[in-house]
């Protein structure tokens, strides 16, 4: 692997410690689908803090610059089966209720996927699809890495989780970010939308010349939940966003729902996605 750089990010947190806890409930057999996504900062309090910084630092300067620095696709060249063993480097300690590696849960997605019967291409999406996590490995803070993602430089929606914390956003003073269309125009299409930064965004540019569309938007957004779980944002939606949110809608309960399925067996499975792989992607992409 050529790339090197830190494997903890500069808030000394390992990944899921925040968010991952908070929208996916702890990685552990048999979770209801009726305990995933409880936004009660009573219950998790940790995660109403990680928001706070999330909301307050993720600017459009902010974002503009990280879409500068990694859509530039300098930091090296990997194997996406070398960037899921890189990924997994990072393994929540802080979470007494799994010990589950991330290449795990990538599986636990892909396989509920393939256990349904649904096209080669999107088990392959379910398994790259937290890939763009490696960002905390090139030392991204987790606020600039998981969570939810909005659209920046227009009005937020009162349907983000913990809107009240937008307040400390440097943004909210802006008259022209507060307008409903900021700097878009209506039904702009989310391809012209500049998102939180995340590890969506990152994945989505990385596979985008080897992914079908409808794969490439469950990568991009499938952290939007205002989107597409919450209908917001319809007055910048084009009507290529329009047709593509169910193919965005069937993916998230795999995402979700999946982390509190058995472990699956990677050394079983490894020789089905090397090949998988392999139908889709070239040997090294650019990271």
């Amino acid at each position: 692997m050529s790339i090197m750089v830190p494997r903890i990010a500069p808030d000394g947190l390992t990944i899921e410690d925040g968010w991952g806890e908070f929208v996916a409930g702890r990685y552990r057999e048999g979770k209801t689908e009726s305990e995933f996504r409880n936004y009660d900062a009573t219950v998790v309090p940790g995660v109403a803090e990680f928001y706070k910084t999330n909301h307050q630092l993720q600017t459009v300067d902010f974002v503009l610059a990280k879409e500068k620095e990694y859509f530039a696709l300098n930091k090296g060249k990997m194997s996406i089966w070398e960037a899921a063993e890189f990924l997994n480097t990072l393994v929540d300690e802080s979470d007494p209720d799994t010990d589950l590696t991330q290449i795990e849960h990538l599986m636990q997605t892909s396989e509920a996927i393939r256990k349904d019967g649904h096209p080669r291409w999107m088990i392959l999406t379910g398994f790259i699809h937290d890939l763009g996590k490696v960002l905390c490995l090139y030392g991204e803070p987790q606020w600039a890495v998981v969570g939810d993602t909005f659209p920046v430089g227009c009005a937020y929606s009162d349907r983000i989780v913990f809107p009240e914390y937008f307040a400390a956003n440097p943004d909210s003073s802006v008259p022209q970010y507060q307008a409903k269309y900021g700097i878009y125009e209506p039904h702009c299409g989310l391809s012209k939308v500049h998102m939180s930064w995340g590890h969506d965004a990152y994945i989505g540019h990385v596979v985008k010349d080897y992914l079908p569309e409808e794969a490439l938007y469950m990568l991009r957004y499938h952290s939007f939940y205002s989107w597409h779980q919450q209908g917001a944002y319809e007055h910048l939606l084009s009507e290529h966003d329009e047709a593509m949110l169910p193919w965005v809608k069937k993916f998230n309960p795999y995402d979700l729902y999946s982390k509190g399925a058995a472990k699956p067996n990677v050394d079983e499975l490894k020789p089905y996605y090397e090949d998988l792989i392999a139908e889709f992607f070239v040997d090294k992409l650019d990271w």
